[in-house]
């Protein structure tokens, strides 16, 4: 090396040695110190977990003469994409993609959501018989079954960049509007029979299922406490965030068959079932653990979780058996 480039070459080997190996220790844990500092504040400032059971729709959402369902599960989307940051799919270099229970909170929802927009396709929003499913509604339930956790890029599938979940899920959000502006206008349909909520309950009923289920395998790996369970706040946050979101569907759903709902007499009957739901929501430990059912130091939160989804899921059960009358 010569020149100019051995000159520079030169004053750098020159001040790194007059550094000394002290200062250049001092210099490394600053850097660590600042990245700790760095994450452990961001992750402070982004974790939220919004379980606010007063929550309604905003300006934005509400449509005189719409789906008040349709409405809440907009709002959902709005406020977990856009009111506070959508965390799931964050990269390493972002503080929240040391997160976990808030993650696993909001893809919660969209589950949640995703299987109502489902029911919205299939049943609600078409005319009994061969009528086409509604565009708006099926834009809309193929666009909340996207991932939750996929970023700008995704090299295991290509080298461009593709949509986040975010993006995606905003979409969805416009088809959801634009379908309850078409439904206040006359231009679409959201038939209110007695047999398009009960389906729609019954989905509801079997997902909550699944998630009994998927706690009832969680359960038989119970540890100790010089064992715990790193999985079990996964699982926790995400049962509580679609049991949220369906407490938040279930009142919009009751006020838009609310003629179906004075007429069989669902009304103490669909109470019971939002409470059981609220009581999913509001457990909430400073820390989830997976102990034994009757451990007092070391107690089970999945198994307060699962009983109360267990008694949502009956209810939810008799309500449909009094639709079925």
């Amino acid at each position: 090396m010569t020149g100019k480039g051995a000159e520079l070459f030169d004053r750098l080997w020159r001040a790194v040695a007059r550094v000394g190996p002290r200062t250049g220790g001092l210099i490394a844990g600053g850097v660590v110190l600042l990245v700790v500092v760095y994450y452990l504040l961001g992750m402070a400032i982004i974790h939220t977990i919004d379980d606010d059971p007063r929550f309604a729709p905003g300006d934005e959402e509400t449509i005189a003469g719409g789906s008040q369902a349709v409405a809440m599960a907009a709002a959902l989307i709005r406020r977990e994409t856009r009111d506070h940051p959508w965390v799931a799919n964050d990269p390493f270099f972002l503080p929240g993609a040391a997160l976990d229970n808030m993650p696993n909170y909001q893809q919660g929802i969209v589950g949640a959501l995703a299987v109502f927009a489902f029911e919205l396709k299939d049943q609600i929003g078409r005319t009994r018989g061969s009528s086409q499913v509604d565009p708006d509604l099926q834009e809309a339930s193929g666009l909340l079954q996207y991932s939750g956790t996929k970023w700008r890029w995704d090299l295991s599938t290509s080298f461009w960049p593709i949509s986040t979940s975010e993006e995606q899920y905003r979409k969805a959000r416009k088809s959801l509007i634009a379908y309850n502006r078409r439904l206040a206008a006359g231009d679409a349909v959201f038939e209110r029979r007695a047999d398009n909520l009960l389906a729609t309950l019954d989905r509801i009923a079997l997902d909550i299922g699944a998630l009994s289920a998927a706690i009832d395998d969680h359960l038989a790996t119970g540890r100790s406490v010089l064992m715990p369970d790193t999985d079990v706040d996964d699982l926790f946050y995400g049962v509580k965030g679609r049991a949220y979101a369906y407490a938040l569907i279930l009142r919009g759903l009751r006020a838009d068959f609310a003629t179906i709902v004075e007429d069989k007499e669902l009304g103490p009957a669909w109470a019971q079932t939002a409470t059981s739901l609220d009581a999913v929501v509001a457990l909430d430990p400073w820390v989830v653990t997976n102990g034994k059912p009757d451990g007092w130091l070391w107690p089970n939160h999945l198994t307060a979780q699962g009983f109360y989804l267990l008694r949502a899921r009956t209810q939810l059960r008799e309500l449909t058996n009094i639709l079925l009358k």
